[in-house]
Order: C-alpha cells, then sequence, then structure tokens
C-alpha cells in the first residue's frame, strides 16, 4: 500500500478487519517489520488522539517516530506557487518536502480544511503535495475532506459491538458552535457505505455531503424517522459541504439545539450504541446523560485509533519489503 486516503486503498474490508483482530490480541507481532525504519508525523493542526494513537502504531511496529509540528518551532511554510514570498513565511511547502522525506520511510499528514477555497480543500492540495514530491508511502492522518483512520476505527468498533448481521448506522448532524471541516462524516460515509451495514445520512437541508462519499446512502431529513430502528447513531457536526451552493461552503447555516443527541434521540432507535470521534462539545453535540451511558462506544472507539493505524502502518511496511 503506498498511500492511505480512502477506505478503496484498504482493499477487501473483510481481510482488513481480519488484520485489525489479529493486531488486537497480539500487538507486537509485526514489531520486526519497522526494524530501522522511521515514521515521520507532520502535524498542521491540534492533535490528541491521532497523534498518540499513531505514535503509538509505529512503536508496536518497532519504527522510530520523528513527530514535526509546522506551526511550533519550523518555519511557517508557503504552500501557493508563484508567490512572492516577501511575507512571514520563510520555507515553501515544495522544498520542505524532499527535505523531510529524506530523513523518513513512512510519512503521515495532518491538514484540515481551510474553508478559503472548496476547490483547494476538495482537491486535497497540501495531501496530495506529499503523495506527489515525498517519494515515499503517505497517509492522511485527517486532511481536508476526509479522515480514514478515524474511519477504521469506526468500522472495526462496530464489528466489535453490533448485534445483527448488517446493523443499521445513522450517521447525524449536530449541531456546534463553530464551523467544522467534512472530513470526519466523509470518511464515515466513504467507509459505510462499503460495509455490510444499512447506512443513513440524516441532517438540515443545506448540509449535503459530497455526491462521491454519499453515493447509494440513504439521506434522511427527518432525523425521527432515519432514528427509528437504529443500532449505532454516529454524531458528527459539519459546516456546510457546498454541494447544492457553493457560496455557502464552510458556513455555519443552523444551530438547532433540537438536533442534539438527547436520551429522547436514543429512545426511537434499537438501543443504539451511540459513537463520536473526539473531542465533543457535550450538551451541544450530545447530552452528558448519553455520552455516559453503558451504550456509549466513544472510548473503545477511540482506543481502536491505535489499532488502524497498526494495520495501515503494516501494509506500509510491507509493501517497502516487496
Amino acid at each position: 500500500m503506498k498511500t492511505y486516503t480512502n477506505v478503496f486503498d484498504l482493499g477487501d474490508l473483510k481481510q482488513a478487519l481480519a488484520e485489525a483482530f489479529e493486531i488486537k490480541r497480539e500487538r507486537y507481532k509485526y514489531e520486526a517489520l519497522g526494524r530501522h525504519r522511521t515514521c515521520l508525523l507532520i502535524f498542521f493542526n491540534n492533535s490528541l488522539r491521532t497523534r498518540l494513537s499513531t505514535q503509538k502504531a509505529a512503536r508496536n511496529l518497532g519504527m522510530d517516530v520523528i513527530v514535526l509540528d509546522v506551526n511550533q518551532g519550523a518555519w511557517k511554510l508557503e504552500t501557493e506557487r508563484g508567490v512572492v514570498m516577501d511575507g512571514d513565511k520563510s520555507e515553501h511547502l515544495l522544498e520542505a518536502i524532499p527535505v523531510m522525506a529524506s530523513y523518513c520511510d513512512l510519512i503521515g499528514v495532518r491538514s484540515f480544511a481551510r474553508f478559503e477555497s472548496r476547490e483547494d480543500d476538495y482537491t486535497e492540495k497540501i495531501l496530495n503535495q506529499f503523495i506527489q514530491y515525498s517519494g515515499k508511502p503517505v497517509f492522511s492522518m485527517e486532511a481536508a475532506t476526509g479522515h480514514p483512520l478515524q474511519a477504521f476505527a469506526d468500522l472495526i468498533t462496530i464489528e466489535e459491538y453490533k448485534r445483527t448481521q448488517r446493523p443499521k448506522v445513522v450517521l447525524t448532524w449536530a449541531p456546534h458552535p463553530k464551523a467544522l471541516p467534512q472530513a470526519v462524516p466523509n470518511s464515515f460515509a466513504d467507509f459505510m457505505n462499503e460495509a455490510e451495514v444499512d447506512f443513513v445520512i440524516t441532517h438540515p437541508e443545506g448540509y449535503e455531503l459530497d455526491p462521491k462519499f454519499v453515493r447509494g446512502a440513504r439521506v434522511e431529513y427527518d432525523q425521527r424517522k432515519a432514528f427509528e430502528g437504529a443500532d449505532f447513531i454516529y454524531a458528527k457536526n459539519w459546516a456546510c459541504p457546498g454541494v447544492t451552493r457553493p457560496e455557502d461552503y464552510g458556513k455555519v447555516l443552523c444551530r438547532d439545539r433540537s438536533w442534539t443527541v438527547d436520551s429522547e434521540h436514543m429512545s426511537w432507535t434499537n438501543n443504539a450504541c451511540f459513537m463520536h470521534c473526539l473531542p465533543v462539545r457535550r450538551n451541544m453535540i450530545v447530552t452528558d446523560d448519553v455520552i455516559e451511558a453503558p451504550t456509549s462506544l466513544v472510548i473503545p472507539e477511540a482506543a481502536n485509533r491505535e489499532i488502524s493505524a497498526t494495520v495501515v502502518l503494516k501494509r506500509m511496511l510491507q509493501a517497502l519489503q516487496d
């Protein structure tokens, strides 16, 4: 595996899940794979679970890890071509990328949507520059439009806790005080559409996700109808994706608190498990009683981030040996 940016990079999901549970049983089984290999983790944005879980995964595989916080201690990086660099940015990404690549074997990149240009975000400008110019295997630790390590961990969690062969999984929009990217919901939809689940997306009008992620999923604007009979509720806020009105891209169109997931919402379900990628705004996205209930999976879901990252890095290391 040369890159990891979406569900299709994993190939057969049953095989990927089998590897995940193998690693969960024996986390250091492939420790020799990463001997004398270095994993560089580059953060343009803040991180807690992604940083810790990916470092742990790399070390499970015997790798050395270098962590670079681009905005803390590194030169400020210019990302645009043709710019006269007479401002506060001292180095261009096109020189920085091959230099960074010379010190490592694998590169992880975390770079959020900027909401300045839908085209720039949805063409994954920064992530794709690393793929194009580094000459090294590159994996996404959350990009402008996707978070595939999180979505893989979500799938592992659903597989662990499902009570039926084909559970009903609902992705629901929930209110938030700030404009958030679509990376997590996009990747969750990307994975659920390829998994053996009955998948429904619910949100207010104007929050339609990009069709390449929605694909064949059922979209329901009535949250109660969407929740009926659900086995898993995945709550997440996202700003307007600008699908129908590009001029609204990145805007907060709605703060309707009736979309907050509370005990009444969960009573509409089939005793569903609650999921969220974290961090979560309590009593905006979800109420205290729901996130603290026995059916809340937010902690095991976060723990599975180590497992999803270990599978991905393992496959990349194996590809280097081929």
